[in-house]
């Protein structure tokens, strides 16, 4: 793809929607099922989602080996292809510099167009040296749209700005934190028409993000129902916040599950839901755990009341 200002205004666009992180299902021995995966994925690109994130954290990336991780992005991709229905992927890169390279143009490779860095996981972060980090990444690989995820709240507007100056291909920012008032100034300094911004905490952020600009949100959600935050998205793109939280309402308790306790259980929720459902095993890797009988059982009530069990 050629990165021309046309280019990246149609992945802005595109990305101002549900962006779906698919879990990655694993065998009773603990491996991929990359089976299952695909039908995953394509469940989620039949349910009308058009954004789909593989690498994501919902998908397990920090226990997924590198060879994992590329298996990932080739079998979403694939499944994409097959539906032929023009879904775009934001594939996850991450870790070291080097590292994040080689996977994004692993993506590229693929035919994805896009890639979101997850945060520097290193216990000294410093503002320059984040700004370094990503400068680095998106200048090795400037024909990708470039998506930011930030979960550091020291990082401010100014600090994404001077990124965005070194590193024109930085199109978006995922901003995963919970807090609306911080989001509202991050966004504003940094220029809110300058990037697309997802509401990277997913449904329960996403009303008083979208009033902030945030005009897109991210969703694990949406593996178990894509019809629910889909039906977010219409009725905030129609200004109707009452209908959008009645929805809110309806997806609350299983996001605070999955939120509670840090996010322990993020991913666990996710794929008890699924697996209640009969769409692949509960499975995680530690450190995430399978979830105890009462947690089962209030998954079990949820997926009743949405006419899903």
């Amino acid at each position: 793809m050629s990165f021309t200002p046309a280019a990246a205004e149609n992945l802005r666009r595109a990305l101002a929607t549900v962006v779906a992180v698919p879990v990655t299902p694993l065998h009773a021995d603990g491996n991929p099922d990359w089976d299952t995966y695909a039908a995953l994925t394509g469940r989620l690109i039949d349910g009308g989602i058009t954004v789909i994130t593989p690498n994501g954290n919902t998908g397990e990336f920090y226990a997924l080996s590198p060879a994992e991780a590329r298996q990932a992005a080739e079998t979403a991709a694939r499944a994409s292809r097959e539906r032929g229905q023009g879904t775009e992927l934001l594939a996850g890169v991450g870790h070291d510099i080097a590292s994040a390279v080689e996977a994004a143009g692993h993506a590229r490779d693929q035919g994805i167009a896009m890639i979101m860095i997850h945060q520097p996981v290193h216990p000294y972060v410093s503002r320059e040296g984040w700004i370094d980090y990503h400068a680095a990444i998106a200048g090795a690989v400037p024909d990708l749209g470039v998506v930011l995820y930030i979960r550091n709240e020291r990082i401010t507007g100014a600090d994404i700005a001077a990124l965005a100056d070194r590193a024109p291909n930085v199109i978006a920012v995922k901003y995963g934190l919970r807090d609306a008032s911080a989001f509202a100034a991050v966004a504003a300094d940094a220029g809110i028409d300058r990037f697309t911004w997802l509401a990277g905490a997913a449904e329960l952020a996403a009303p008083s993000y979208w009033a902030s600009g945030a005009h897109g949100f991210t969703s694990g959600l949406a593996n178990v129902d894509p019809a629910l935050p889909l039906a977010m998205l219409a009725a905030l793109s129609g200004n109707d916040y009452g209908e959008a939280m009645k929805i809110w309402e309806k997806a609350r308790r299983f996001e605070e599950l999955r939120a509670a306790g840090a996010n322990a259980d993020n991913v666990s929720v996710v794929k008890e839901a699924l697996a209640q459902l009969g769409l692949c095993r509960p499975d995680v890797r530690p450190p995430s755990r399978l979830l105890p009988p009462a947690i089962k059982q209030e998954i079990k009530q949820i997926l009743t009341s949405w006419g899903r069990a």
